[in-house]
């Protein structure tokens, strides 16, 4: 029979990192303790190792910690194994051919989502954006993907330290609406957008998961005008079919 080794301390470095990492703005030590339900002096041990390791680093003024560049090397690192682009494209070529709106595959990056990459509409008059280009964390479709990855108490900080734009008209500026939003995405699978980021676009966005791999998220846009309630039904569920399917390809995909 395996015997399965315990290590408490490793698993409450990995939940105070994650913690720091669904931080905005990074987390104090009495933040950390209060949230994870674990004593000021094994948090501040903890975070001592971690900040002499590079995994974390301390604002001399606010006392706060973020992820620090250790991290982000390990996650490139790790990342780089698997060429999400790579991996999605296909998919993504199929979804476009078959909702003939443009496909666009993103990463959560702090405070924004950054286009990985695209697959333009065959339309003449389309939506696209240059790859590597950013949209706020709390824009449209993709936004309420990525809270909704979140637990609830996490995503519900994010929403109060940054706020609701008011993008246009139609842009959900209530807190409690919001969350009520991500709750359905939770439910769903997929989240929509009808003209909130930008009038007289609207997207369907679905999260797409494997292997560890930083959160990403593909979506689709087009104008409003083409998009009835009928057409927007049939993008939802192509749109998370597609981000489905390519999370399951993420995993298959053979170790290195």
């Amino acid at each position: 029979m395996a015997v399965k080794y315990q290590a408490p301390i490793v698993k409450k470095a990995f939940q105070i990192l994650r913690l720091i990492s669904d931080s905005e703005h990074g987390l104090r030590i009495s933040e950390l303790s209060r949230d994870l339900k674990i004593s000021k002096s094994t948090v501040h041990g903890i975070v001592c190792a971690l900040e002499e390791l590079g995994a974390i680093t301390r604002d001399s003024l606010t006392k706060r910690f973020s992820l620090g560049f250790t991290l982000f090397e390990l996650g490139r690192s790790a990342y780089s194994k698997i060429d999400i682009k790579d991996v999605a494209r296909p998919f993504m070529a199929d979804l476009m051919e078959r909702t003939q709106e443009s496909v666009f595959l993103g990463v959560r990056n702090g405070e924004h989502v950054t286009v990985l990459d695209i697959v333009e509409s065959m339309h003449d008059l389309k939506i696209t954006s240059p790859i590597g280009s950013t949209i706020p964390l709390l824009a449209g479709a993709t936004g309420k993907v990525f809270l909704a990855s979140m637990e609830e108490k996490r995503a519900l900080e994010i929403i109060k330290s940054r706020g609701l734009p008011e993008y246009t008209v139609h842009s959900i500026t209530n807190p409690k609406l919001y969350l009520k939003e991500i709750r359905d995405v939770k439910e769903k699978g997929y989240a929509t957008d009808n003209e909130e980021y930008i009038s007289g676009v609207s997207a369907v966005a679905a999260p797409v998961n494997g292997k560890g791999l930083l959160m990403s998220a593909i979506w689709v846009v087009g104008f409003t005008a083409s998009l009835d309630d009928n057409k927007m039904i049939t993008l939802a569920e192509e749109t998370k079919e597609a981000a489905q399917a390519i999370s399951r390809s993420v995993e298959q995909q053979p170790a290195e």
